[in-house]
């Protein structure tokens, strides 16, 4: 293959991970070796320190914003979604097919003894099935979402969403058009404010939808583990209940 073809095809690809613009340009049936990049690290907008909690050494955030993070407080076109508690899983699309599935940097063969693996495909099996992932509707690429379900979630929260099934859910379409906080940008951007929203309780908008409940009832027996905040150039940052002091030593 022509060189100047394999660096294009190259630099694409780079751009794409980094900016998440579309790679409009997809040779079929070429293997490139190109890298398969996993989902960015997400930080706090807000300064981490390292402090003691009941004897245990806890990573937890102060007031100070973090150089470079401004923009989740000074932002007006910044959303704010539910972060979901499961497993970072990629596909790869090219021409309205899915040709490749990734956990992280590593490729899930669909037919494969491990279990793990058969909760992945079930879990796009179900995205397709219930219209989460509409892959008629994507561009060529590599495509992030979350993996929920019965044998996800972390070590303290194993299934904290109470499901039967395993569903993915894709970042950029689902989960920012389906689970996105009218209710930010309405008050001060502030530490305080963001701290006082955390504990008044968070919307479990993805376990009320699942179980067809009001938010009302959500808040009462449902499970939300922090914000996910989008910046329209594909920055993002997170926030976790587990990241503040007061939660950790049940001080709310």
């Amino acid at each position: 293959m022509d060189e100047k073809i394999i660096e294009k095809l190259k630099d694409a690809w780079k751009e794409h991970m980094k900016t998440g613009n579309t790679v409009n340009e997809v040779i079929r049936g070429v293997n490139v070796n190109i890298s398969i990049q996993d989902f960015p690290k997400l930080e706090s907008p807000f300064v981490r320190k390292f402090k003691t909690i009941n004897g245990e050494k806890k990573y937890v955030v102060t007031p100070e914003v973090q150089d470079g993070y401004q923009w989740v407080l000074e932002d007006d076109d910044v959303i704010a979604t539910e972060k979901l508690n499961g497993s970072n899983v990629s596909i790869v699309v090219e021409d309205d097919e899915i040709v490749d599935v990734f956990n992280r940097q590593n490729r899930i063969k669909p037919i494969h003894k491990n279990r793990w693996n058969l909760c992945v495909v079930e879990g796009i099996h179900h995205s397709l099935k219930r219209g989460y992932l509409d892959i008629d509707h994507l561009e060529d690429g590599m495509h992030y979402g979350e993996l929920v379900g019965p044998k996800m979630g972390s070590r303290d929260s194993c299934d904290p969403y109470d499901m039967d099934v395993h569903v993915w859910l894709p970042f950029e379409t689902y989960c920012k058009e389906k689970l996105s906080y009218n209710s930010w940008g309405k008050y001060d951007k502030t530490f305080d404010s963001i701290k006082r929203w955390f504990k008044e309780g968070l919307i479990p908008i993805f376990y009320s939808k699942w179980h067809g409940l009001s938010f009302e009832k959500a808040r009462k027996e449902g499970y939300v583990e922090g914000i996910v905040f989008h910046h329209p150039d594909g920055r993002k940052a997170k926030l976790r209940y587990d990241m503040f002091e007061e939660f950790l030593s049940d001080r709310w």
